[in-house]
Parts: C-alpha cells; sequence; structure tokens
C-alpha cells in the first residue's frame, strides 16, 4: 500500500493529464510491450510534466506552513477530548479554531488571486508537480514523525515489524506547542486544498470560456460543503475515534497530505482537462443537473446532522459540549433528551434521530454526496467514480469490523440494539 498508492495515484494522474481521463494500456503485453509502456507513457509522463518543482514546493507546502501557523495563534474555543489510557486518564485540550482559520485563508486567497499576486488558476496548471510535492511530505512527516516517537518514547502498541508500524504508527498525539499534529493534518490540510483544486479548475474554465458550467459549480459547491462542514464542527473531532485511539503513522498521515486532496479531486480535474483537450465543457440537461443539486443538498444535509447528532451527544457524556454559532447549523443537528441503551460496560448506543433509523446513516450520506461527485461528470471516465468505488469498498469493511468488534464487546446489549436499530445503511433496505 505505500508503494503501490502513490503508484496508482501517479497512474491516475498521466490518464487525466495526457488520455482524457480513460485507462491506458500497454499495446503489446510482451516483455518490451511492458517494458516501453512503463518507461514511456507512464515513468517518461511522469518526468516530463510531473516532477516536483520549486512553483509547487511554494504552492504546497506554502500552505501547510501557513496553516500549521493559523492553528497556533488564531482564536477559537477549547475543548477537552476523551481520559486516554495511556496518559493515565488525562484529557489533552484541543484548540478548535479551525472555521476563523478557513475564513481568513478564503479572503486571503481572494485578494491574492484578483490582485494577480497568486493566480488560483497555477494550482491545476501546476497539479501533477503539487502532487509530487505532498507524495514526497506525505513520506517526509511519516518518517518525523516515527522518528520523534522513538526519541520521545511516546509510542504505543508496537508490533515489533518496522514497516507495519511505520504503516500504523507509533505516536499517539504528537503535538508541536499547542498543535496537535494528528488534527490539523485530519482537518486543515486535505479538504481545503480539496476545494482548492475544485475552485482552480473553475476559474480556469472561466478564464477560458468567459463562463462556468453548472458541473463545475456544483464541485465547487460539494467540496466547499464537506470543507465547511470539518471546520465549523472542528470542536466533534477531538472525542472521534481518530483523535482517541488511531496512532500518527503512514496509513493516516499520507491520507491526508497526499491521498484525500489529489484523489477525490478527480470529477474536477476530469471536467477541466476534458474541456482543454476537446474545446467542449461537459454539461448536462436541466432536470438532470437540479436532481443532482438537489441530491448533494439532502445527503449533506444527513451528513452533517447526523455527525454533529452523534459527536454531540458524545460530548455531553463527556462533559466537553459546548454551544457554536456557526454557518450553516442545520435543522435536527442536535437531540435534547435522546434515547439510548446503556451498556454493561456504562458505554450510551444512541438510538435517537437518525441513529434510530440506522446504524451507519452518515456513511450512506457520504456515499450519496461521493457517486453524485461522478455522476455530476457523465459516463465518459471512471475516474470520476474512484472516489465513489474506493470509499464503498472501504466503508463496507469498515462497518464489517466495527459490527463484529461491539459484537463481542457489548454482548445481549448489542443484541438489544440491532433489535432497536435493525438497518445499517438504509432503513427497510439495508
Amino acid at each position: 500500500m505505500m508503494t503501490g498508492f502513490p503508484a496508482l495515484m501517479y497512474y491516475f494522474w498521466v490518464s487525466l493529464e495526457f488520455h482524457e481521463g480513460r485507462l491506458f494500456f500497454p499495446e503489446s503485453y510482451t516483455k518490451e510491450g511492458l517494458s516501453d509502456f512503463f518507461w514511456n507513457e507512464y515513468v517518461g509522463k511522469i518526468v516530463e510534466a510531473g516532477l516536483p518543482n520549486w512553483t509547487a514546493a511554494k504552492i504546497y507546502l506554502g500552505y501547510a506552513l501557513f496553516s500549521f501557523i493559523l492553528a497556533w495563534v488564531m482564536p477559537g474555543p477549547v475543548v477537552e477530548g476523551l481520559p486516554i489510557p495511556s496518559l493515565k486518564g488525562k484529557r489533552l485540550k484541543y484548540v478548535c479554531n479551525g472555521l476563523s482559520s478557513w475564513y481568513l485563508v478564503l479572503a486571503l486567497s481572494a485578494v491574492l488571486h484578483v490582485t494577480g499576486i497568486f493566480r488560483l488558476t497555477e494550482i491545476i496548471d501546476n497539479f501533477g508537480p503539487i502532487m509530487s510535492v505532498a507524495i514526497c511530505w506525505g513520506f517526509t512527516m511519516t518518517t518525523l514523525v516515527c522518528i520523534s516517537g522513538y526519541v520521545q518514547g511516546t509510542n504505543h502498541r508496537m508490533s515489533g515489524n518496522f514497516f507495519y508500524d511505520y504503516f500504523m504508527g507509533g505516536p499517539l498525539n504528537p503535538r508541536i506547542g499547542p498543535v496537535d499534529l494528528k488534527m490539523w493534518a485530519e482537518i486543515r490540510l486535505p479538504w481545503v486544498i480539496l476545494f482548492y483544486c475544485s475552485l482552480s479548475c473553475l476559474l480556469k474554465q472561466y478564464e477560458l470560456d468567459g463562463k462556468v458550467t453548472g458541473p463545475a459549480a456544483f464541485m465547487v459547491l460539494a467540496h466547499f460543503l464537506y470543507v465547511n462542514a470539518c471546520q465549523k464542527g472542528e470542536e466533534c473531532i477531538p472525542t472521534s475515534w481518530d483523535m482517541f485511539y488511531e496512532k500518527d503513522g503512514f496509513m493516516l498521515i499520507f491520507w491526508n497530505m497526499a491521498g484525500v486532496p489529489f484523489t477525490y479531486c478527480y470529477a474536477s480535474i476530469y471536467l477541466m482537462k476534458y474541456q482543454l483537450s476537446t474545446g467542449t465543457a461537459i454539461t448536462h440537461s436541466l432536470p438532470y443537473t437540479v436532481a443532482l443539486f438537489t441530491a448533494l443538498l439532502l445527503a449533506y444535509w444527513v451528513f452533517d446532522t447526523g455527525n454533529s447528532q452523534k459527536n454531540r451527544f458524545r460530548m455531553e457524556q463527556n462533559g466537553s459540549f459546548i454551544v457554536r454559532k456557526t454557518f450553516p447549523q442545520l435543522p435536527w443537528g442536535h437531540i435534547k433528551n435522546p434515547s439510548y441503551i446503556k451498556t454493561e460496560h456504562g458505554n450510551l448506543l444512541l438510538t435517537s434521530g437518525w441513529w434510530g433509523i440506522a446504524r451507519k446513516p452518515h456513511y450512506t450520506a457520504d456515499l450519496v454526496m461521493a457517486i453524485s461527485w461522478g455522476l455530476i461528470t457523465g459516463f465518459g471516465s471512471f475516474l470520476p467514480y474512484f472516489y465513489f468505488c474506493f470509499f464503498l469498498v472501504v466503508l463496507t469493511h469498515r462497518v464489517s469490523r466495527d459490527m463484529e468488534r461491539c459484537a463481542k464487546k457489548y454482548g445481549k446489549d448489542w443484541e438489544r440494539y440491532c433489535e432497536r436499530v435493525p438497518y445499517i445503511f438504509v432503513p427497510y433496505v439495508f
């Protein structure tokens, strides 16, 4: 996975950059044919247009450094996480200033673009080299965190297998000053960069044609909603499983630094590259476009409020619940006097709101949004659907592991819960 996925990212990039989003294959499957394909069509194209350069380094690493500084200095509420067993029940504090940082980045980027100091279209113009810088930084940051864990003696649950431990991570909560590196990497970089990739494509389209199509606007809206949801609900993150249990290794670091922003954006990149190569933008009928916008917004409502219900319920039990007036606060985001099942372990299983309808309603909404990102591009390429296919496999596997783990942990209490909430994804279906 540590070698194959970066290689796959490059293959998909070459498909977008040079083949209008079509997956390309060697003409001959002989030894000579495979060798020519690998060195000329794959490595040759990467060397030609995808290697890191100074411009890409300034764009990516400049934003990474700027976002880190904002995470250190910007104002925001302080929220405590769950008690950490390895720290003898200590609850770490998190400064949740993602929203103020996000709006400052939006304002500053608008000024830079309008004044010409930094045109946001440079992102799509340098997409390949920026992705390469991100891949290099993913490995670099993973290595630095790995070394710090050994030096500071903060590693946990180590297997003794170097490659496995490098992949899963050693330290649980690596920090520089007040900044939790795991939370910074999960919230501040991937989704913001994803949004700016889509915005860059839209602005490039406007520069070419003097107008913006529905599909390009759809992708900017979709990614804006996602990143805004992460920032406005950041206070819910400290009590999440990632912060509480997952160690900070390649799996989390690389995926946040490079995987999310440079693979989830294929729909936007495909729309732009298709227009550049053919001279024609992808458009759809008005009913089709309206239907997808409607599906996106409804799925986002379920996704946003579902996560909000779960995390605010958890925060209330943890004593860290706060009321924040952030945009947009959607109806049904907080359940007052919720119903739940109390287990013998003392844990509470929520059975109100969306969580009384299905066990994983936020996954269903997430998948609907993911498939809409592909459908808005039409059916000319598989790549806009990669995110949905990948996400479907990941979530299905995650749910199966979660169901098995909960069944072992809660026993009869879990059986009672399953009787109360029998459906996993879609009520009366599955």
